[in-house]
């Protein structure tokens, strides 16, 4: 009586610990936002803040979404920075100067995120390079491009029926790129919870090998990683453009870190040790607020670089923690 007892006050605590684990960047977040609304009560916690925090952020959440899908198989896509750089150039230039279609202009921009992304998947997988020295040297090469073919100038005046689309036009007070972001969001938790797809992106991210000797085709999976993260580089270029109706030759390189550090904290939560697009998301905001936050405060700007390097590195420590607890417990 005494040993069951005893064991199920051990199933309470660790119940207690995987949700603590499960929802403790919520509830970090949470904290977060009471923290600063007692130190600023009449501007932090109002419905204007908050809208621009949601709305302002959609590129940034699907950069983050893009990264976690190459991650889960185990490979990175530094490119993807570039990605958005170069398509959201490639728009300004097609739409400004040659005044090509604003619809032809994201198709093109689509397909040379498809093609970014084949690149790197032959690159990586017929050469058998490490991904992390290819989509670097990809990244740094398709930054080049952008400079060259625009210029390396800023490019404003894109269709203004794009910014509309994104930016303008406002549900509950939110501009539809958030919920933009959100459908992608849900779509990429959908295929990794509830497909067969991602569950064979799960396995050959625990071990190639062994899914390969299961009859999984592992380089198959990888190329759709790379293809599906190379799409994604491309929509976060779609969104970006149409939220400044603009584009600036390096306006991609700066989300590069924000993207990793969300990618990695999400892992942290929802689901423990695994990249995950809620966790992705939820990391997002939690890094924003916080720095929207610290700006309200007149924190200077240095403060963002050190709270993403910050939560990056906290972030992959956790994660790293986090896997190698449950594979002591598997």
């Amino acid at each position: 009586m005494a040993d069951l007892t005893a064991d199920k006050g051990r199933k309470r605590r660790q119940g207690w610990v995987d949700n603590g684990e499960r929802y403790g960047l919520v509830i970090a977040w949470i904290a977060v936002i009471v923290v600063f609304t007692i130190l600023e009560p009449g501007v932090f916690l109002t419905w204007t803040n908050f809208s621009t925090i949601f709305g302002s952020q959609a590129v940034l959440v699907t950069l983050a979404l893009g990264l976690i899908i190459p991650l889960t198989a185990g490979d990175y896509d530094l490119s993807i920075a570039g990605n958005l750089t170069l398509t959201s150039m490639l728009i300004a230039v097609l739409n400004v100067y040659v005044h090509v279609p604003i619809l032809l202009c994201l198709v093109a921009a689509l397909a040379a995120g498809l093609l970014i992304g084949a690149i790197n998947a032959f690159l990586v997988l017929y050469f058998r390079i490490n991904s992390l020295i290819v989509t670097l040297g990809l990244g740094t090469f398709l930054h080049g491009v952008t400079l060259w073919f625009s210029g390396s100038n800023t490019i404003s005046g894109i269709d203004f029926a794009l910014p509309t689309a994104v930016i303008v036009t406002r549900l509950f007070g939110i501009p539809l790129a958030f919920y933009y972001a959100l459908i992608l969001a849900l779509v990429i938790w959908y295929v990794f919870g509830y497909t067969a797809a991602g569950q064979r992106l799960l396995f050959v991210g625990r071990g190639r090998e062994v899914a390969r000797l299961s009859g999984i085709r592992v380089d198959r999976v990888r190329t759709m990683t790379f293809l599906a993260s190379g799409l994604l580089g491309s929509i976060s270029g779609i969104l970006y453009a149409g939220t400044t109706g603009s584009a600036d030759p390096s306006s991609g390189l700066s989300l590069l870190l924000p993207a990793f550090a969300a990618a990695f904290l999400g892992a942290t939560s929802i689901t423990p040790g695994r990249f995950n697009p809620v966790g992705s998301v939820i990391a997002v905001y939690f890094l924003v607020t916080g720095i929207a936050g610290l700006s309200i405060l007149g924190i200077s700007t240095f403060v963002q670089d050190l709270f993403y390097g910050g939560a990056l590195v906290v972030a992959v420590a956790l994660s790293q923690l986090v896997r190698g607890r449950q594979e002591r417990t598997t």
